[in-house]
């Protein structure tokens, strides 16, 4: 028992390294494409393959400043914080039927939850710790948005684990139906659009917003740092993309589910991927006031409507 799940510990760490790299890549390439352009095309020859990998290598050769006045060891355990929870969450996400998945937990779901929640604190650590008005600002900026949208992140959750009858995981794919797709729709939207509000991605991109705040919470850190957090919202695009897909699109449901499930997850978490990078290039970024107008006025009512509906379809099923 010991050795499997230190083999599980293992390729769940594996993944935490390699599918942000091609997320990574592909968005790269995507935007490129989008935009009428080439995009990276020289490191590794081939269509620019291994530029990620140049990006790690450039950030390594880069000098590792803490600003003299920074509080030194949180502006340094902030990088660390923010990978952390998103390490955690991929060990409980299923990839296939069966026993295909890190640590399957009874109460999973609300394990995700909890640990997502703790992305908040490393944004505030980094902002506090760096003496910088632009980062004190970008970091209450994050933490009103994180705090916000945790609301209908969660609503939404509990919306598709009450209609499962569970909060395992597994246990959800498997209870999954295709007319969930219909029915669970608006908890979908909430939980897509709230889980990017989490991470940070455009259009929800305020707290590191450039042409106001030079980047927000990230404005000092350098080097490998620096890169820690990018790493870190590459990571949570994966982790966004496969609850989702795990949640309501039923995971690793499809055609030979018992052979090639793993297959099906795989290839749903990186289609909702897509859409995450398709976000980024079609849509503006949005104000403070209408990112908060969006979360309380439409998001939490939505998510609340969603519960009710769910709970009353329950009792009739019942």
């Amino acid at each position: 028992m010991t050795w499997e799940l230190i083999l599980r510990v293992a390729l769940v760490a594996v993944a935490f390294l390699t599918l942000p790299l091609l997320v990574g890549q592909t968005e790269h390439k995507v935007m490129a494409h989008m935009q009428a352009r080439l995009g990276p095309m020289y490191a590794g020859a081939f269509h620019g393959w291994a530029q990620l990998i140049a990006d790690g290598v450039k950030f390594a050769q880069k000098e590792d400043v803490t600003p003299r006045a920074a509080d030194g060891p949180v502006f340094r355990l902030a990088p660390a914080v923010a990978l952390l929870p998103y390490l955690l969450v991929l060990l409980v996400i299923p990839l296939g039927p069966g026993d295909l998945v890190g640590q399957p937990l009874d109460v999973g779901l609300f394990f995700v939850l909890a640990v997502v929640g703790v992305g908040v604190i490393a944004v505030l650590m980094a902002a506090w710790a760096s003496a910088n008005k632009y980062s004190l600002l970008g970091g209450l900026r994050a933490a009103a948005q994180l705090l916000g949208y945790e609301l209908p992140f969660v609503l939404s959750a509990a919306s598709v684990a009450m209609a499962a009858g569970t909060l395992s995981l597994p246990g959800i794919v498997a209870a999954w139906e295709p007319w969930w797709l219909l029915w669970q729709l608006p908890a979908t939207i909430v939980f897509f659009v709230s889980g990017l509000a989490e991470i940070r991605r455009p259009p929800f991109d305020m707290p590191i917003a450039d042409s106001e705040l030079v980047f927000g919470y990230l404005t000092e850190y350098t080097g490998l740092r620096f890169a820690f957090f990018l790493l870190a919202e590459y990571v949570g695009i994966v982790v966004i993309s496969a609850l989702t897909a795990a949640l309501f699109l039923g995971g690793w449901h499809g055609p030979w589910a018992e052979s090639v499930g793993w297959l099906w997850m795989l290839l749903k978490t990186g289609a909702v991927a897509f859409v995450v990078i398709w976000l980024r290039v079609s849509w503006p970024r949005l104000r403070e006031d209408q990112l908060q107008r969006l979360c309380w006025l439409v998001l939490v009512p939505l998510a609340l409507a969603q519960l009710v509906l769910t709970a009353g379809v329950r009792v009739a099923l019942s």
